[in-house]
This record gives C-alpha cells, sequence and structure tokens, in this order.
C-alpha cells in the first residue's frame, strides 16, 4: 500500500521560546534551522519531538526549539536519548551536540549506541574545537592546528567520526554542512526516517575560535557523495570515502541499509511504549517509589 501523505507544518510552529545566543556567524544557527526545516516537513508535531543534548555551545539547542528536550551532563547525551527512546519508542527521538562533547567524554556511549541501532539521529556539529571552554583542542582537531591548549600545534591526530561509525556498525551514516542548510535539512529528514541508528557529522565552523576550518575554507573543498554516483550499499567504499580529506571532502549518506531498531525487538516493547503500559504495582507503592527517588 502506498504512504499516508505527510501534512507538512509551518516551520515557525518550532520557534523556540528563547532566541539563540550562540556567537554571530556561528555555524549552529544553520544547524538548528536545518532542524526545524526537517521536522516541519516530515510533519512530527513539537509534542512528538525530544531533542537531548550534552554540554557544550551546541549542547544549548534544545532550549532555541519548540519542542520537548533535556540539557543532559557532558557527554552523556547518547544514554539520555536512548532512556527517552525506551520508554517512550513513539517519539521522535534527536541527540544535538558538539564533537568534544560526543567524540570525547561520550564517545564510549557513541560506538555502543552505534552497534546497538536503536531508533535515533544523533546530530554532531562538529567545529574541531572546544567552543565553550575557548578554543582547546577537540578530538577532531587537526593534526598541528595551533590552539589555546596546543599552542605549538596539535600533536595528536583526529578522530575520524564517521569511519568509526561505519566500522562500528552503522546503518546510516552521514555528513552536512551549516553552511548547506537546505542540504543539511534533507540529510537530517532523512535520519530521522531511517528506522536505526542515525549519525549526521555537520561541519559547523566556530567563527571566534578556529580560524583554520572556516566556511571560505569548507566552501571550495566539499562535494556531494550522491551527485558523484556513491554507493551507499557498500560499507567498504563509505569508508574509504570517509577518510577522504585535504582538497575534496565528501558530504551527503556514506552508507544505509534496511535495518530494525532494536526498539521493534526488545519483547518489552512489543505492547506498545512503556509509558503506556500499566503499572504493575498498587498505588501505595507507586506513591513510595516516587518519594524514595524524588
Amino acid at each position: 500500500m502506498p504512504a499516508a501523505a505527510v501534512a507538512e507544518l509551518p516551520v515557525s510552529l518550532f520557534k523556540g521560546p528563547v532566541e539563540p545566543d550562540w556567537c554571530p556567524g556561528c555555524g549552529d544557527f544553520g544547524v538548528l534551522n536545518a532542524l526545524k526545516k526537517a521536522v516541519a516537513k516530515l510533519g512530527i508535531q513539537p509534542k512528538d519531538l525530544m531533542v537531548v543534548s550534552g554540554i557544550g555551545c551546541s549542547s544549548n539547542l534544545p532550549g532555541f526549539i519548540h519542542s520537548y528536550g533535556v540539557h543532559s551532563l557532558h557527554g552523556r547525551s547518547v544514554p539520555v536519548a536512548q532512556g527517552v527512546k525506551l520508554a517512550n519508542h513513539a517519539m521522535t527521538v534527536v541527540i544535538t551536540g558538539g564533537d568534544g562533547d560526543g567524540y570525547g567524554i561520550g564517545l564510549g556511549h557513541f560506538v555502543h549506541a552505534v552497534r546497538r541501532n536503536i531508533d535515533i539521529l544523533y546530530i554532531v556539529m562538529d567545529n574541531q574545537i572546544y567552543g565553550l571552554t575557548t578554543g582547546q583542542a577537540s578530538p577532531t582537531t587537526c593534526k598541528g592546528d595551533k590552539t589555546k591548549s596546543t599552542p605549538t600545534g596539535n600533536p595528536e591526530a583526529p578522530i575520524n567520526p564517521c569511519a568509526l561509525a561505519l566500522v562500528s556498525g552503522g546503518t546510516w551514516v552521514g555528513r552536512g554542512f551549516s553552511g548547506d542548510p537546505n542540504g543539511l535539512a534533507d540529510l537530517m529528514a532523512q535520519g530521522i526516517e531511517h528506522r536505526g541508528f542515525a549519525l549526521l557529522d555537520v561541519f559547523s565552523p566556530c567563527v571566534t575560535y578556529n580560524m583554520n576550518n572556516t566556511y571560505p575554507w569548507f566552501r571550495p573543498r566539499v562535494y556531494n557523495l550522491q551527485k558523484e554516483g556513491h554507493d551507499t550499499s557498500d560499507r567498504v567504499a563509505a569508508v574509504k570515502r570517509a577518510f577522504e580529506w585535504g582538497d575534496r571532502i565528501p558530504l551527503g549518506i556514506f552508507y544505509k541499509e534496511e535495518s530494525i531498531p532494536l526498539d521493534a525487538i526488545e519483547p518489552a516493547l512489543k505492547k506498545g511504549p512503556l509509558v503506556q503500559q500499566p503499572l504493575r504495582t498498587s498505588p501505595e507503592i507507586q506513591k513510595e517509589l516516587m518519594l524514595e527517588f524524588m
């Protein structure tokens, strides 16, 4: 049977009660606007959307969009989001964070979420620097770059997030650029529609502390994988593309496959979202439990 038509929503419906406080020109503005466009295009109501973040400049995003949101702990956005999805897998759950939060202290959670394949979109605003703490080298800072914490040049090789997700068994891995908001919104929509864990690494330039990976630096280098006929079903080819860097840097979908997410096969969820299932305890015991954990 043909899929039911999606009723698009006005982007203005997702305008948050608080205006973003990022530096003028920050790439995170483009990410926020693209996310609003994506969920509006998919017809997802604010009440059915949960945005979870950790700590960092980009992690302030849940406060700038009209939806449910959790501003959690540093590096802990992924386990919090997994808890939300398992408690109510009818919700659309999106994680928004930065490279320091996700690929530094949160890296262990990230790898296990990828292999677990729970149905969540993880948007990482990768500015290749620690912005909130004013310019230290992050896990994705290029080798040799001078930062506040590496004044003579970064001696460490950067993490390759897309390659790491691919070799960890990722079922949807993509990369976007905040300088292309329409293309980014389309990638977000596809990531949300994917049934399984989706990583979308986004080049989101920090205009205050990273003077290397700027908009002018990226624009002549980035290219669209899909326009070059990349086979998104070939994991090995995707890994090779993920290692391209320098004069040509790929954007788009590296890899995708049809998958059954964890929340669709977990026996405890067969009867529907946990939040809609009756508690098998008396009202008295429920009250005691609430008092104990409050």
